[in-house]
Parts: C-alpha cells; sequence; structure tokens
C-alpha cells in the first residue's frame, strides 16, 4: 500500500467511496466486538416489538469502527486519526447498503511539524423499500506523513496535538 502524504492531499478533494451491503451477521459480530449485550442489536423481536425499530440495528463502537476503516483506507497505514466526531441520525439495519464518502475540508501542519487533514464524512444508505438516506455525519482530524519518511505514529508528548 503506498503512503499518502500531505502533498497529495488538497481542500475540497473527495475521498473514494465505500460501500457495504450489511447483513445480520454484520450487525451482532460488531456488537458482539463491541461487548453490546443490548438486544436490540442482535434479538429482531425484541427490536422490532420493544424497541419499536424495523429490525436490529449497528451500534455506536461499530459504527466508529466503519468510520475509522473509511480513513485509514484513504490514508493507508500511516493515517493516525486525532480526532473523530459523529452524529447517528438514523439506523442501520440489515439490508442496507452503506455508503460512505467523504471531502478534505482543510490541511495544516502544526508548529510539531505534524501534517494534519481535515474531513466531513457522510454514511448514506439505499434500500429497495425506502431509497437513500442520510444516517450519519462526522468530521475527523487526522495525521498523516508529511513525506514518504515521516510517520505520524512516532510522535508523542508535545509532538502529538490532535
Amino acid at each position: 500500500m503506498s503512503t499518502l502524504t500531505i502533498d497529495q492531499v488538497t481542500t475540497g478533494q473527495a475521498l473514494p467511496e465505500l460501500s457495504y451491503d450489511v447483513s445480520a451477521t454484520t450487525v451482532v459480530l460488531g456488537a458482539l466486538a463491541s461487548r453490546d449485550w443490548r438486544p436490540m442489536h442482535h434479538d429482531h423481536k425484541f427490536a422490532t416489538e420493544r424497541s419499536g425499530t424495523q429490525d436490529i440495528f449497528l451500534n455506536t463502537p461499530n459504527l466508529a469502527a466503519w468510520f475509522e476503516r473509511f480513513i485509514t483506507d484513504w490514508t493507508g497505514p500511516l493515517g493516525r486519526i486525532g480526532r473523530m466526531t459523529f452524529r447517528m441520525r438514523d439506523s442501520v439495519f440489515p439490508g442496507d447498503r452503506m455508503v460512505f464518502a467523504g471531502t478534505v475540508t482543510g490541511t495544516a501542519t502544526d508548529p510539531a511539524g505534524c501534517a494534519w487533514v481535515d474531513l466531513d464524512i457522510t454514511v448514506s444508505v439505499s434500500t429497495a423499500d425506502d431509497g437513500d438516506r442520510l444516517c450519519c455525519t462526522c468530521t475527523a482530524r487526522v495525521a498523516i506523513p508529511t513525506t514518504d519518511d515521516d510517520n505520524p505514529w512516532a510522535r508523542k508528548g508535545d509532538d502529538w496535538t490532535p
């Protein structure tokens, strides 16, 4: 995998989309991995009858992991997320096709020489029944190398100020 460096990034640049077909297994394994035993993430009857949702749905840590994957798929292994905030506007259910899209909203190099990229990310889902709907929005700040021999993961203490 090639290394993305700050000179390859411009404000307004679009990140490559990531699409993924969500299954019940996707939802359950994400809840299991994050030790979220709440039944609305694995029990269809509970989700529909007690929670009033159409089905089981992705939990917050699972969605956070998908955002992290989307970002690091773009940056490569040296991308280091400094900050990430997201808002869940709607649920993601089995049968949905998640589509992640992102845009670079800014770039900067801090006084310690760390290169930063600011991102706006959206997750929309496509379904046969409902069409497309916006489910989540996210902003992130990620450190990327300034040159091929730079590594944001080596920064510590005062050299790491996300």
